[in-house]
């Protein structure tokens, strides 16, 4: 295990406050949602990495050969890479409740390392993930709490995609939570909420 194989924006936590990892999306950086965290967990610790792939300038966590279409060999090396960063901070932190936060890309790569290292999270926030293949089945993630937040317009996510990602979480016994919206790829009011009453709920 390993806390340095990515650059990235670490804050530690009060005494048994969550350690929430947050990842960007395409075009991010570790920035992206350190102050949204703040607001939300003021107390928690974070660990937000920055992706250590450019496309063309933006940085992403795994490559692609399409929109939508992803380098599986990249995503799989690149998963294990991030498991084990995870898991280098989470021993660091022992005790203490460990929350995902993802959006875009950085959701894609969360959900990446959920379907095979559940046991590393407590909780998973996954906002605009798209997934377009079909994970293993992982007796892990049952119990686990799965929030997916989404655009019902979403032109980088589709719809049917994000519901179907839903239907996986819950066939493998995870607690689901979902908020769509009716706009696109963007952030909006609901998720927000949404995903501060994840965040915050107790166990």
């Amino acid at each position: 295990m390993t806390t340095s194989q990515y650059h990235a924006l670490t804050r530690p936590g009060a005494a048994d406050a969550p350690l929430v990892f947050a990842f960007h999306g395409t075009g991010g950086d570790e920035q992206q949602f350190s102050g949204l965290v703040s607001q939300i967990l003021p107390e928690a610790g974070l660990v937000s990495p920055r992706g250590d792939v450019s496309e063309h300038g933006a940085l992403r966590f795994f490559r692609r050969t399409g929109e939508g279409v992803y380098d599986m060999a990249d995503l799989a090396l690149r998963t294990e890479n991030m498991a084990d960063f995870i898991a280098g901070h989470k021993a660091a932190n022992p005790g203490v409740p460990v929350y995902g936060l993802g959006y875009s890309n950085g959701a894609n790569i969360l959900a990446s390392v959920a379907f095979r290292h559940a046991g590393l999270f407590d909780r998973i926030a996954l906002l605009h993930p798209l997934i377009p293949f079909a994970p293993e089945a992982n007796p892990e993630l049952a119990g686990k709490r799965v929030l997916i937040t989404a655009g019902r317009r979403d032109p980088i996510c589709p719809l049917p995609l994000t519901e179907r990602l839903a239907a996986y979480f819950t066939a493998q016994g995870s607690r689901v939570e979902t908020s769509f919206h009716d706009g696109g790829h963007e952030i909006q009011t609901p998720e927000l909420t949404a995903l501060t009453t994840f965040l915050t709920a107790p166990d």
